[in-house]
């Protein structure tokens, strides 16, 4: 794949990456694989903003090539420590050995402690500018979003927004805009994204987005770091982010579960019944036939969590618990949220889940669900107007 003209003298060089099944470890499910992105802005001086993660140094190189002789690069802009976006720095060194790496304190801090390279280094700040030429790139810190030393760079002569990860999403193709994908596709990535890496930090979303606001700023395009670059109408996701960073959500309820002997199965199943009859949107999710990831980006736009599990040593099946740990970590904004489960006698499942929802900042609509061993044909009843009644208070 050539380089792809941006703008006038800017140019995509990122690299592909076709083959990705998961990221942050295995954390985070990447289907449709992802993109590293870098731009190269071509003016008086010549500037690289981000670079791809290692494996694919070379092929980023090549693309710089084609446009200009990697030794003219002037300034590294490095929005983002994290090794998908700097993990090409050193390489590209070895070409531009004269290049100024530029980035947030935070940020030298962290290549430092990645790499330990010793690099030319300006440190900028918000409000900063660096001056290429014709155009003019000025910065503004992002921290948290969704690392300490995150920042966005704006080129104002293109009305070009430049933020690394915010408003990117995972998704490989062969094309680099907005307008020449599935839409449906595109903003399920989107969401996915937001949901299981920025979620924790909406409420630092919604302040960023305001600060951009009142600087300004007028956005005619944004490329991110991963994905596609918005062109034909950026502001889309723009309040998609003020959207999910708020809790606005759909009347829709996910049944989330697992069963040792089909018990809390059977349940779960009676609920998703009681919950439809209210005209409900609903899905149910058994949790080891289902990718976490998934569930999360569907929990994002979803006002209701019912969760349930079987009881084992006086608590939750192993494997619950990951999904509960992951919802205390991300802290869902502005859900209802109740337990339910099968026990044989001790208990201890619904209290556990009960703990969690909580420890997330959910608001628990109902008192736990729970029945000893099978539920008979009376239960499930009772298990069918739990799901109407649910359904109800997220109406």
């Amino acid at each position: 794949m050539p380089p792809i003209k941006v703008l006038e003298n800017i140019y995509w060089v990122g690299a592909v990456d076709w083959n990705v099944r998961h990221f942050h470890g295995f954390t985070y499910s990447t289907h449709r694989g992802t993109t590293y992105n870098a731009y190269l802005i071509i003016d008086k001086k010549v500037a690289l903003v981000d670079t791809v993660q290692h494996p694919f140094a070379e092929e980023m190189i090549a693309r710089i090539k084609e446009i200009i002789d990697p030794s003219k690069i002037d300034y590294i802009i490095a929005n983002h420590v994290e090794s998908d976006h700097s993990g090409a720095i050193a390489e590209i060194l070895k070409h531009a050995p004269n290049a100024t790496v530029v980035g947030t304190a935070n940020c030298q801090r962290g290549l430092e402690k990645h790499y330990f390279g010793n690099w030319k280094f300006q440190t900028v700040k918000t409000g900063d500018t660096l001056n290429l030429g014709e155009r003019t790139s000025s910065f503004l810190e992002a921290p948290m979003l969704h690392w300490p030393d995150s920042m966005f760079t704006y080129i104002e002569k293109d009305a070009l927004l430049l933020p690394n990860d915010a408003f990117g999403q995972h998704l490989a193709t062969s094309k680099r805009f907005d307008d020449e994908v599935d839409q449906n596709i595109l903003m399920w990535e989107a969401a996915k994204y937001y949901a299981n890496i920025l979620w924790p930090f909406s409420t630092l979303v919604t302040k960023k987005i305001e600060e951009v606001q009142k600087l300004g700023l007028k956005i005619d395009m944004i490329a991110p770091s991963h994905g596609v670059i918005w062109r034909k109408d950026p502001m889309k996701i723009v309040k998609a982010y003020l959207r999910w960073a708020s809790g606005e959500a759909k009347k829709k309820i996910l049944i989330v579960y697992d069963t040792m002997w089909e018990s809390t199965e059977n349940m779960a199943k009676a609920m998703l019944e009681g919950i439809i009859s209210e005209g409900v949107e609903a899905a149910l999710y058994r949790i080891p036939f289902s990718d976490s990831g998934d569930i999360i980006a569907e929990l994002l736009e979803s006002k209701g969590l019912l969760v349930g599990s079987s009881t084992i040593n006086n608590g939750i099946l192993p494997t619950v618990a990951p999904f509960l740990r992951e919802m205390e970590g991300l802290r869902p904004r502005n859900k209802l949220a109740a337990a339910f489960g099968s026990y044989g006698w001790g208990g201890g499942a619904t209290a556990t889940i009960e703990k969690s929802l909580e420890s997330a900042g959910m608001e628990l609509a109902a008192s736990a669900m729970t029945v000893k061993w099978v539920p008979d044909k009376d239960e499930l009843q009772k298990c069918y107007e739990y799901g109407r009644e649910f359904a109800k208070k997220v109406k």
